[in-house]
């Protein structure tokens, strides 16, 4: 650091003095392609709407997805759904209504029952979801102002 700034210039300055024309602009052509794409880069990270879109986007997926995996999950345990060993059969011995252990295989409050245990299980899943859903329904009340 012990050059004079106006001689660091200056040999700046000669060494550009040695190229050609076609040089220098091809020079300050790709200069003004790199600033341009570094402009880009900012103005995405400073669009802090189109990057909270996105991030709810993502959560959204995700959110859908571990709903998905849940319900196959509770339709595969449940007796409606399938006889609980994995390939999604129902069992049909006995009369309608009843599996093939005796038990009544029909109606809801088994899956909702199931749904309670897997909440109290897993209760940061559970909140998160709740709070996608609070947000989606406050968003909808919002917007329709």
């Amino acid at each position: 650091m012990a050059q004079d700034p106006s001689e660091v210039g200056a040999k700046r300055l000669e060494d550009d003095q040695d190229k050609s024309a076609d040089q220098l602009r091809a020079e300050i052509e790709d200069t003004r392609e790199e600033l341009g794409d570094t402009v880009e880069a900012l103005a995405a990270k400073t669009d802090v709407k189109t990057r909270a879109r996105e991030k709810a986007d993502e959560l959204k997926r995700n959110t859908l997805a571990k709903k998905n995996e849940l319900l196959a999950k509770a339709k595969q345990a449940s007796p409606v759904g399938g006889d609980g060993d994995g390939d999604g059969s129902v069992a049909t011995e006995g009369p309608p209504g009843t599996t093939a252990e005796g038990g009544n295989g029909g109606g809801v409050g088994p899956i909702v029952e199931q749904l309670k245990t897997k909440a109290r299980q897993n209760p940061v899943p559970t909140a998160a979801l709740a709070a996608f859903v609070g947000g989606v329904a406050f968003g909808r009340l919002i917007t329709r102002r």
